[in-house]
């Protein structure tokens, strides 16, 4: 099922529950304007007016029902996430499979990842084109645990043909603390990717803390950035569209749509859906993978770009 992404940022709400409804009151309108939404039908509640409150019903609502309460900051960006951790009753047993996990099968692990952000940048790229030729041979000689950093090859490659080919991309340089508006559109993208990829990992009893190839103590979604990197060529994607359509700040039109690449179509193993359900696919993937049932991690991989 796909679950919808509520996002308020257009005026001052007061978000409660009751009988397992979301209530959105907005604060300057009669108690009859209020809109109810099931629960169980949302998957992410991202706010960004500084002027909303929620009640501690409405969140614990919303986390019973696996829902992500996302709040953002001044710059619009996600700024901090409310997960539910107990949304999976084998969680101690997936915890002490991910501290067992052994350092070849990580690297491995970090190795797949890798080819497929590399695959997935490629697709971003025009056909034919040198550029993409040579991500195609990068993503072939990914080794494992990436010991040549070819994720940063690839990366000055891709970065270098977007910036040749995208009239607003050219003089683009990527600064997760860059103020242009390319950047505030990549990061809040991310974010986004980021969250949804936490809330999947959550949902399959995995700690978003422990992970594959990103290791920093002050980082409790370690997981989620690992997982995360095959899906930014999406969200690259997406803040291109914008920016060659003239988007010039990141409004509500812009987040709408950088928030709709949670249901882009992605294959994932055998599958073909939405991404939000391919996520779930992939920590189940990554579940088998820590058993040591399954070898091959499944990722996803993204509809042909058509340019």
């Amino acid at each position: 099922m796909i679950k919808r992404t509520i996002e308020i940022s257009r005026q001052p709400v007061l978000l409660s529950a009751r009988l397992d409804q979301l209530i959105v009151q907005p604060y300057d309108e009669p108690k009859d304007a209020a809109r109810s939404i099931p629960c169980e039908d949302i998957g992410y509640v991202i706010v960004d007016e500084p002027r909303c409150s929620f009640t501690q019903g409405a969140a614990e609502a919303l986390l019973r029902h696996g829902a992500l309460l996302v709040i953002c900051g001044r710059d619009h960006l996600p700024a901090g996430v409310l997960l539910p951790l107990s949304a999976n009753v084998e969680q101690v047993h997936r915890l002490q499979e991910q501290i067992a996990v052994k350092k070849p099968t990580l690297k491995r692990l970090w190795q797949q990842i890798v080819r497929a952000k590399i695959a997935n940048q490629a697709l971003n790229i025009l056909k034919d084109s040198p550029a993409r030729r040579k991500l195609t041979v990068l993503g072939r000689e990914v080794k494992s645990g990436d010991t040549a950093n070819t994720e940063a090859q690839a990366a000055r490659v891709y970065w270098a043909a977007l910036r040749a080919t995208r009239k607003p991309m050219s003089n683009f340089k990527r600064n997760p603390e860059g103020t242009d508006i390319a950047n505030i559109l990549l990061n809040y993208g991310y974010a986004v990717a980021r969250a949804a990829v936490a809330r999947a990992l959550v949902s399959a009893g995995l700690h978003p803390a422990l992970g594959i190839h990103h290791h920093n103590r002050a980082n409790a979604f370690c997981l989620a950035d690992d997982l995360v990197e095959p899906i930014r060529p999406m969200v690259d994607r997406r803040a291109l569209h914008l920016l060659d359509s003239g988007t010039r700040t990141i409004d509500q039109p812009a987040k709408a749509h950088l928030l709709h690449v949670l249901s882009d179509t992605v294959t994932v193993g055998d599958q073909t859906g939405p991404l939000m359900v391919g996520l779930h696919r992939v920590t189940a993937s990554l579940t088998r993978c820590y058993q040591n049932q399954d070898a091959a991690l499944e990722l996803p991989i993204p509809l042909e770009d058509e340019r």
